[in-house]
């Protein structure tokens, strides 16, 4: 490759020589970039939702491929982020592609040091043993000559991964459990 050759290559010299002078278009093209796709081109079909991360539920195109994600993208339709999504909102592919991602159950016991695996039936089971347990030894059926059928053992802090409907269904059960500290950030 020829000096002359290498110099036309530059985006630099494209841009001051050529038609592009604010480098915005064709001037700042590698050989490389014009040969390459997005993504989301190559998914079968684009799945509407809303970024898991915060309580503004900015509106999500997820695009797929042989059911597998390959793309994430903001909704240009969503009247709320209009196609636009904050860093952590683009990184939510990486909530379900990461190679950091758990797909078993780990538990350490009290006092221990090491995490083991648990298939997920032994690990629900734990959790209702242990909720029942906390109920029924925190349950007060009165207080003060008033009934006030509760427990103060539980408590739920629902989180801005979850929707309306989602914390709805936790707030009826965290009621019928008797708890009365129940928060989540849906209604922000």
């Amino acid at each position: 490759m020829g000096v002359k050759t290498w110099i036309e290559g530059w985006p630099v010299y494209r841009q001051l020589t050529g038609g592009d002078p604010l480098g915005r278009a064709a001037a700042v093209k590698s050989r490389r970039s014009d040969t390459l796709a997005p993504r989301s081109a190559t998914a079968d079909k684009v799945v509407k939702s809303i970024c898991p991360f915060c309580a503004v539920g900015c509106g999500q195109n997820v695009f797929v491929k042989a059911d597998e994600v390959v793309q994430v993208e903001g909704d240009p339709d969503s009247p709320i982020s209009r196609g636009r999504l904050c860093p952590r909102g683009s990184s939510t592919l990486q909530l379900v592609t990461g190679s950091a991602r758990e797909y078993k159950v780990l538990h350490r016991r009290p006092h221990g040091t090491d995490w083991e695996e648990l298939d997920l039936d032994t690990a629900m089971d734990m959790i209702a043993d242990r909720v029942i347990a906390t109920r029924r030894e925190g349950w007060q059926w009165e207080e003060d000559d008033a009934r006030v059928r509760r427990t103060m053992g539980l408590a739920s802090l629902g989180g801005a991964t979850m929707d309306n409907e989602e914390n709805y269904l936790l707030k009826k059960l965290f009621t019928a459990l008797g708890a009365i500290q129940i928060e989540n950030q849906a209604r922000i």
